[in-house]
């Protein structure tokens, strides 16, 4: 064996199971993903849904035979709080995208709540152009850089829980906090859009966190640098 190949056997990790990481802005979820792989240098190494490079909060990955578990966490209920900008629409359906509409808004806390209610339990989505869905074989978000639009078929996802954390008055552009628990599958972007619809104003996402995925909690999620060969082990769980 050569003295390179003993060094790359040294170094690799072969415990099985899942790690609890803090995604942060700017970073997409392949981008975590690369970044342990390299650290790490696991057999397999995987996420279990993937958060947008604008959003933060718990990217679940998966880790070795932990892999096997990704259809698993993928499906898993999940929390988010999310600020809703009302009186702007983007073609992305957040901050970074171009503004497609734009209108000053007067709104009070107590009419976003009436509306609410008529977004819990099952509704049904038309997925975003920049998801990563396949339609005909292709990408989303490949065709969206294209300028390319195609139809969508809207997809059934269960909002369990959608609260008004707190309302931020303004004379233009309003801001609203919400609180969502949701199915694996929901596009936060898309239902804060339709609650603009309801409310008969654009609206877009103007920050995203997702605060949970089943039993893994933002407040024990890791930074990326924090996860090494000498602590992964003990950052390691497994499924409830």
């Amino acid at each position: 064996m050569s003295a390179r190949n003993r060094k790359n056997k040294e170094v690799v990790f072969d415990k099985d199971g899942l790690l609890n990481v803090f995604k942060p802005p700017g970073m997409t979820s392949h981008d975590v993903v690369y970044a342990l792989r390299r650290r790490l240098k696991p057999r397999k190494l995987g996420h279990g849904g993937t958060l947008d490079p604008v959003a933060c909060g718990v990217l679940v990955c998966l880790v070795n035979r932990g892999t096997r578990l990704s259809q698993t966490v993928s499906k898993t209920p999940k929390v988010y709080r999310a600020l809703a900008l009302l009186g702007i629409k983007t073609d992305t359906g957040d901050v970074e995208g171009k503004i497609e509409e734009k209108s000053p808004v007067r709104l009070e806390g107590k009419v976003i709540e009436s509306v609410l209610a008529d977004f819990t339990g099952d509704i049904e989505q038309v997925p975003p152009m920049t998801s990563a869905i396949k339609v005909d074989g292709k990408r989303l978000y490949k065709l969206a850089h294209k300028g390319i639009e195609v139809e969508r078929p809207a997809r059934t996802v269960h909002i369990e829980r959608l609260e008004l954390v707190s309302f931020m008055p303004d004379p233009e552009y309003p801001r609203a906090l919400l609180e969502i628990e949701c199915s694996g599958g929901t596009y936060i972007r898309t239902l804060v859009e339709d609650i603009g619809n309801a409310l008969g104003v654009p609206a877009t996402t103007a920050f995203l966190v997702r605060t949970a995925v089943g039993q893994f909690d933002v407040r024990d999620a890791v930074n990326i640098e924090d996860i090494t060969l000498e602590t992964a082990g003990g950052l390691l769980a497994q499924m409830q």
